[in-house]
Order: structure tokens, then C-alpha cells, then sequence
């Protein structure tokens, strides 16, 4: 269990969906959280709502100055979570050269560009707390994931690596890969979407895992468990049960 009381977090992507009700979750530890997204509406709606003590900083993600002043009005934090995400549903035959470097530059790109500026003071304090959100997607190659997929992959390849360098010092490292969740974003599906939960008890899951020592979690556990069983499948069976 961790001590949050007095503890500041700053949580990017919080406007709406998971990152919203990861907000109020986090906010009940006893946590101060700060605030950020494109939305500044959406936040300070939010920071009203959560029981304890927030701020709003809003952020784009994908613009380095933007990212350079909120990381300088945020200060000092004790932790940062990240949960900023696009999402287009992407087949090869429409492909969107556009559309697919943009959710790259926002849910990997961005996630560097946040760590740029959090991490380096965590690692010369030796402590802090640092929270990615993959995805069950990123476990491997999906039909109709162009572009989201590669992003959580590659969310989810620099999770391990900051993990493999940091795992004996002060600084924790976490990976949080969630299934299908009721957003906006999965608004956007056409097809059947098994386990989709909401984002009030998968926000729940997530802070509980942030509450522990382990590295990364799967979510729900029995859909999870077939997406990281799927990775040691030959390709010739593995595309013939989850191709399109």
C-alpha cells in the first residue's frame, strides 16, 4: 500500500472517460491531483467534482511548449499517470497516413515528451512514480488497429524498458493495459466488443493496482489472459483466430 496523503499526482488525459473516473479514484486516496488535457472546460468541471484537492493545468500533448509550461506549472509532483489517447478504428484498405501519425504523436510521442520533463527529477531524487496505460491491443497486431495499436505497443515496449533500468531505485514504474472501456473512443467501434467494461469499476482496477508493487496489469483478467497467451501462438494460427 502506498502513502498517499499529502502526495501529488498529475494525471494527463483526465478530461473525460477512464481519465476522469481515474480522477475521482485517485482523489479518494487522499492524493492532491493536478489536472490536464486539452479541455480546460472539461477539467475544472472535474476538479470540482473530485472530494480532495485539485488543480487544473490544461496540456496538448502534442505540442512541445505546451507540454514544456504545463510540466513547469505542475512543480514538483510525487507521481504522474498517463492516460492521454486518440483513437480512430483504422483498416490498411482506408488507410490515414494523417490520422495514424497523429494518435502515434499523442499516445507515445506525447507520453515522451511528458517523461521528458517528470522523469530526469524523479531519477536525481530517487523517488517518484510513474504510471503508463497501454493496452490490450498493443499485445499484438490487430485488424483495424493501424496506428492505435503500434502507439500502445510502443507505450507498453517503454514501460518495460523504464522498469529494466529503474526497477532498484527509488523510482516506481508501472504498466496498466486495460480491454475494451464505454468512452468516446470505443464509440467509434462497429464490431462486437467482449468484456467491455465501464469506466467507473476500470478505474477502480487501475488505482488498486497503482496501490501495489507490481509491475503491469491486464484487465478484465479473463480477456487479459488470451491476449498474452496469444503472443506465443504461430503466426499461421494466431492470424487465423483473430485475423480478419
Amino acid at each position: 500500500m502506498r502513502d498517499w496523503p499529502g502526495k501529488r499526482y498529475w494525471l494527463v488525459g483526465a478530461s473525460q472517460g477512464l481519465g476522469r473516473a481515474v480522477a475521482h479514484e485517485l482523489s479518494k486516496t487522499g492524493a492532491e491531483v493536478i489536472l490536464s488535457a486539452r479541455n480546460a472546460e472539461a477539467l475544472e468541471e472535474l476538479a470540482a467534482e473530485v472530494p480532495g484537492t485539485a488543480r487544473v493545468v490544461p496540456v496538448d500533448v502534442g505540442d512541445d511548449a505546451s507540454v514544456a509550461a504545463a510540466a513547469k506549472a505542475a512543480g514538483q509532483i510525487d507521481g504522474m499517470v498517463f492516460l492521454a489517447g486518440l483513437y480512430w478504428p483504422m483498416k490498411a484498405q482506408d488507410f490515414d497516413g494523417a490520422k495514424a501519425a497523429t494518435m502515434l504523436d499523442v499516445n507515445l510521442t506525447g507520453a515522451a515528451r511528458v517523461l521528458g520533463h517528470v522523469l530526469p527529477p524523479m531519477v536525481e531524487r530517487d523517488r517518484g512514480h510513474i504510471v503508463l496505460t497501454g493496452s490490450l491491443s498493443g499485445f499484438r497486431g490487430l485488424p483495424g488497429a493501424n496506428g492505435y495499436g503500434a502507439s500502445k505497443a510502443g507505450i507498453m515496449s517503454m514501460a518495460e524498458t523504464l522498469y529494466a533500468d529503474l526497477r532498484k531505485t527509488g523510482v516506481d514504474v508501472q504498466l496498466i493495459n486495460p480491454g475494451f472501456i464505454r468512452t468516446r473512443l470505443t464509440d467509434k467501434n462497429d464490431f462486437s466488443m467482449p468484456f467491455i467494461m465501464d469506466p467507473e469499476p476500470a478505474a477502480k482496477l487501475f488505482v488498486d493496482h497503482m496501490q501495489g508493487d507490481d509491475f503491469a496489469r491486464n484487465f478484465p483478467r479473463q480477456f487479459g489472459a488470451i491476449f498474452r497467451l496469444s503472443q506465443f501462438l504461430p503466426d499461421w494460427l494466431y492470424y487465423r483466430m483473430f485475423g480478419a
